[in-house]
């Protein structure tokens, strides 16, 4: 099936593509009755081009080493000369009978061929480029494995002359072939891990260098070795991470890093890595216990375990781990020999076969485990809260459709995260959290009963379901806030406990209790270091940030925090023991380095995933506090808490200036960052006089004059401070557009209809008025009286045909904003208001109604046509999800939201298209109108129209990028809309490879009564609409991810010129 992980591929498969597709379209036209046009010119022209290609072929299999791409490219080149042959055929065929149907089957087939022999021959020579690279790769992997026997420094020198040209060589190939791949998030994947190598070879040079020293002196010598070890073992990592993305040529838009199966993969690639060194560490019955070799068999057994607790099954799961816990009782008794010098023993050279053994069979345990857990399709809970509040309202929508309990799950899993956040928490926010947790909780569990007896449609279930999914989004929310706080309070000050851990390992040798102040220092350390990873994972995970790059990076740096943080004690021990040792001194300043570069990294991917002025209201708030504790040192004479707290008022200033200079160097708005930037001039001038009063008051709290002078200097800091958040705000504070909340709906049972009902009120004419954006809800309640029928039958006949002219502007029924870049006058006067006409009241319900209204200008009309996706309708249910994203939004003045809702509607046919059924009903559908012939053209053009829509989508998005001012919002916003277009252009392709398929089954009648059978299986379309499906759904995914990133930047809009775009928030037909 044809791949398009690279630029080169995609560019030659696509024009093969557009030929193969006028060749089908000739083939249907063909069907219903038409003539076959003379294909001489163009078929003769397709045969020169493969004799051409088959020969460079040939000529690459001849000058190639690589074994692999000389079994592999024969085949594909022989499809190629098959389908021309074929074609060749056809043409012939149909020069004598223009209505030859076997000739119409071998130009299908021909047209087949061509396109998937030329794929296959595409992936066959990439595949072969891709393991020239992992030669290179495993070059670094096998110097990396002899790092252990460098003990000199002489060895160190030649070890360094014959390393560096390999690493600059892998450097070189995955750079060039990063530029060349089309998925965005293999080049981050690739970016991310060469950093890391490039960043770590410094390291590994002084932590073997620092081994050598330690060997000699005979002093930290552990230290020294755990220090080279954790390099030796991060850089392979980094490179067998940098293999197996290498060799990927798939990737859902929906993957994380944190998903099951991505961590299960990375597991896998990971043991068969290492399998290598851990067999000849078995096979050397004097090899070292604690050697690489040793460590890489239990590294393997580690991540087995990962892969073992992600199984789908778990009969394969306890499989793994009752293989597991058997190699790991027998390495340890094999490390006993060989510790007491037995290692040659019969038994031992026993256990050591038995091992690798056990080996094999637990790499194919893990191998079918991941396998099957991908075929399971079972899905997991998303790794953030956002995600999960998503599936859960996909759940909420529709409680009576089994979803396989995901929705309940994920439900579950917020609540747990919740209170997970709630532990951090003190007084009324952390009771707020939890009572919203446990209303949460129970409203799960009543709807769970319900749905468990059948119930999952009822009126009783949807009203849980919808009082649920208020509670969920709530409970989001708060969690949110409680981050926030959680963010101010942790990241006041990272350095202090590495600087107290840096002063307590150079005290000088004989100094009484300088190993216990170290000790003590170090769990300081270790423990603040751990804090702060934490938090900023909490924040990932809970935070709302809708960035993924930013989430995950969160992620990535917060792990290397963690794996970093031992590594820089133990080379503070390295220094405590030898504090006059210069290369010891170095090689922990350069681990300090690293280790500062790293937080102060995560804590600005932290900023940038909280919200700034909730950020700086909660640091005011903290101040609030500070202040009131040095009033308390003051009262009870206590210059410790003076200084204390009063240092904490400047450390959370200077984070205030900290992310309002990262505010203001993120904006290409001059009047905010002329606002911003004058808000922390007058903050940065507070700072130094608070800390000066407070030490004068902590020389003497009794001193009432310096009291009094450090509470104005304070008050002067904490007006600075909300100036600065004034500043960084967007819109006003009242101003509650983005977060209005609908109210529920009516109880329909309560409804009643009366047919004979008393004259209606005149109804008002028409008047200027100016209506506020944020309606109260309606109060009054319409009743109808009549108990003689059923009230709903009536009232659903009479708002099926009686639908009132919608207004022509934002009503009250809508949330509304508005972005222009030249304000009018009702943007002047204040956002929260628009001026429009008011609409007439629409006469209540009689006998005769009056005539449908002409249908709106925009594409709305069109949602009420958009059918439900069956559980077994994947592309469907994909187009279904983003329709559900774009219904939420008027299409008025709103271009990207038209373009978005008519992808949507596309990609529905295109599922109709691929998978319809004999008793298919949608008004849309085409299959059954025109016959299967009919469908193949339907299919190519339906594509050819997606494909058009996503380059408008794009097209639109990347006009509002360049009108937004906010640097990281442009930024997401490109990167999610630039990868529209080329899963576009696969779709195409791969829908063409799909209409050659359709039929294709069907052997091909010849002249003389015989048939001819194709070449085409029922694996081969499945593989085509298996591929199909996964294009669309990351198709869906982007355009989703677009619409959203859009709606975000529309925030930060220029206001020098006429660009407008409208968010006009539905709100439900019960408002």
């Amino acid at each position: 099936m044809p791949v398009f992980h690279t630029k080169t591929i995609e560019g030659i498969l696509e024009p093969v593509a557009q030929q193969v597709s006028k060749l089908v379209i000739l083939h249907e036209e063909a069907e219903d009755g038409n003539a076959m046009p003379d294909l001489a010119r163009p078929v003769q022209a397709v045969k020169m081009a493969v004799d051409n290609l088959v020969k460079v072929g040939y000529d690459t299999i001849n000058n190639s080493e690589d074994q692999i791409l000389k079994q592999d490219m024969p085949p594909a080149l022989s499809r190629v000369e098959d389908a021309s042959i074929l074609l060749l055929q056809a043409s012939d065929m149909l020069r004598g009978d223009p209505f030859s149907a076997p000739a119409r089957k071998k130009l299908i087939e021909g047209s087949r061929g061509i396109l998937q022999g030329t794929s296959a021959l595409l992936l066959a020579f990439d595949e072969s480029e891709v393991r020239k690279i992992i030669r290179v790769c495993k070059n670094v992997l096998e110097y990396l494995a002899i790092t252990e026997v460098v003990d000199k420094m002489e060895d160190l020198v030649t070890y360094v002359k014959n390393l560096s040209p390999v690493l600059t060589k892998i450097i070189k190939e995955v750079d060039a072939r990063e530029k060349e791949l089309t998925h965005q998030v293999h080049r981050d994947m690739l970016i991310r891990s060469l950093d890391q190598v490039k960043n770590l070879t410094p390291v590994l040079i002084s932590g073997v260098k620092i081994f050598i020293t330690a060997k000699e002196t005979g002093s930290g010598f552990i230290e020294a070795q755990k220090n080279r070890d954790y390099v030796v073992q991060k850089m392979s990592d980094e490179i067998h991470e940098i293999i197996r993305v290498l060799q990927l040529t798939t990737y859902d838009e929906e993957n994380w890093d944190a998903d099951d199966l991505t961590v299960m993969k990375k597991a896998q690639s990971a043991i068969e890595g290492k399998l290598k060194q851990a067999s000849d560490w078995l096979q050397d019955p004097a090899a070292l216990v604690g050697s690489a070799g040793d460590k890489a068999l239990h590294q393997i057994l580690e991540d087995a375990r990962k892969i073992a607790e992600r199984c789908a099954d778990p009969a394969e799961r306890d499989a793994i781990i009752r293989n597991v816990g058997d190699i790991e009782s027998m390495a340890n008794s094999l490390a006993e020999l060989r510790q007491q010098g037995k290692g040659s023993s019969p038994q031992a050279m026993a256990l050591a076969r038995e091992i690798q053994n056990k080996l094999g069979s637990l790499q194919q345990l893990t191998q079918m485990g991941i396998v099957n857990t991908e075929r399971s399709g079972i899905r997991k809970p998303a790794p953030t809260v956002s995600g999960k509040v998503e599936q859960a309202q996909r759940w909420l929508a529709n409680p009576g459709l089994d979803d396989k309990g995901l929705g309940e799950q994920a439900t579950r899993m917020v609540v747990a995260d919740g209170r997970k956040v709630a532990e951090s928490l003190t007084g009324p926010q952390r009771a707020e959290l939890l009572r919203l947790c446990d209303e949460t909780e129970i409203l799960t569990n009543q709807l769970a009963d319900m749905i468990r007896r059948g119930q999952g449609n009822t009126p009783q279930a949807q009203a849980c379901a919808r009082h649920l999914s208020e509670k969920l989004h709530a409970l989001k929310n708060k969690i949110g806030e409680g981050l926030v706080n959680q963010v101010a309070e942790d990241f006041i000050d990272m350095t202090t406990p590495l600087k107290q851990l840096s002063d307590a390992a150079i005290v000088p040798l004989g100094v009484p209790g300088r190993e216990q102040k170290f000790e003590e220092k170090s769990r300081n350390f270790l423990s603040q270091s751990a804090k702060l990873a934490e938090t900023a994972n909490m924040v990932a995970t809970a935070g709302g940030c809708a960035n993924k790059k930013t989430v995950e990076a969160i992620f990535s740096t917060s792990a290397q925090a963690n794996d970093l943080s031992p590594q820089v004690v133990n080379a503070a021990k390295i220094v405590l023991i030898n504090p006059t040792n210069q290369a010891a001194v170095d090689h922990f300043d350069l681990l300090k380095k690293q280790w500062t570069e790293n937080m102060e990294r995560l804590r600005t991917l932290v900023d940038e995933a909280t919200d700034t002025e909730a950020f700086i209201l909660a640091t005011e708030q903290g101040i609030q506090k500070d202040k009131e504790k040095v009033e308390e040192g003051i009262r009870t004479i206590n210059p410790p808490i003076i200084v204390t707290n009063a240092s904490n008022i400047a450390r959370r200033a200077n984070r205030v200036l900290q992310v309002a200079q990262q505010e203001a160097e993120n904006s290409e708005d001059p009047q905010f960052v002329e606002k911003v930037n004058s808000a922390s001039d007058v903050l940065k001038s507070t700072i130094t006089p608070m800390v000066q009063e407070a030490k004068s008051v902590s020389i003497d709290p009794k001193d009432q004059v310096a009291a009094n002078n450090w509470r104005k200097a304070n008050n002067s800091l904490i007006s600075a401070v909300g100036q600065v958040r004034k500043s960084v705000m967007v819109t006003p504070k009242e101003d509650n557009r983005y977060t209005q909340a609908f109210p529920p709906p009516p109880d329909m049972s309560q409804l009643s209809i009366s047919a004979k009902g008393g004259s209606p009120k005149a109804p008002l004419s028409p008047r200027r008025v100016r209506v506020p954006v944020q309606m109260a809800p309606p109060t009054t309640t319409l009743t109808f009286h009549n108990s003689a029928y059923d009230p709903l039958t009536p009232l659903i006949n009479q708002l099926s045909s009686c639908v009132p002219t919608p207004p022509s502007g934002p009503s009250r029924d809508d949330c509304t904003y508005i972005y222009n870049r030249v304000p009018d006058q009702h943007a002047m006067d204040g956002r929260s208001e628009v001026l429009e006409d008011a609409p007439p009241r629409p006469p209540l319900p009689s006998d005769a109604c009056p005539p449908r209204p002409p249908p709106p200008e925009t594409d709305d009309e069109d949602e009420s046509a958009f059918p439900v996706p069956q559980v077994n309708q994947p592309i469907m249910m994909a187009a279904h999800d983003l329709h559900m994203e774009t219904k939420q939004w008027s299409s008025k003045d709103n271009e990207i939201i038209v373009a978005a809702k008519k992808m949507a509607l596309l990609l529905a046919k295109l599922s109709h298209l691929v998978s319809c059924q004999e008793n298919c009903k949608w008004i849309w559908c085409t299959v059954h109108k025109t016959g299967e012939g009919g469908s193949k053209k339907d299919l190519i053009a339906t594509a050819k129209a997606i494909a058009e829509a996503s380059e408008e989508v794009t097209r639109l998005a990347k006009i509002l990028a360049l009108e937004c001012t906010d640097k990281r919002m442009r930024t997401n916003l490109l990167l999610v809309c630039e990868r529209i277009p080329t899963i576009g252009t696969q779709l195409k392709i791969l829908s063409t490879v799909k209409a050659t398929m359709l039929g294709a089954q069907e052997p091909i009648p010849a002249p003389d009564g015989s048939e001819i059978a194709c070449e085409s299986s029922s694996q081969e379309d499945q593989d085509a609409t298996e591929m199909l499906v996964g294009n669309a759904q990351n198709l869906m995914q982007s355009v989703k991810e677009t619409v959203r990133a859009a709606e975000a930047a529309s925030i930060k809009i220029r206001v020098d010129s006429g660009y407008t775009i409208r968010w006009i928030r539905k709100r439900p037909w019960y408002t």
